[in-house]
């Protein structure tokens, strides 16, 4: 089996479009999508956001 690793840079508000229709035009199968999660921290405490995925594809 071979897979295919993609990077997919993304803000949580505004890229739900996007990435709907990247995940559309994979030809293979969607195995696991990981989100890279960072720290942020704010005036009201430490809070976390997500700054890219890692999609994983099995290639057909």
């Amino acid at each position: 089996m071979k897979y295919k690793i993609h990077r997919f840079p993304l803000k949580m508000t505004e890229d739900q479009d996007r990435l709907e229709e990247f995940l559309n035009r994979l030809r293979g199968e969607v195995v696991s999508i990981i989100p890279n999660v960072k720290p942020t921290f704010q005036l009201m405490g430490a809070t976390a956001s997500v700054d890219f995925l890692l999609i994983v594809e099995k290639l057909i």
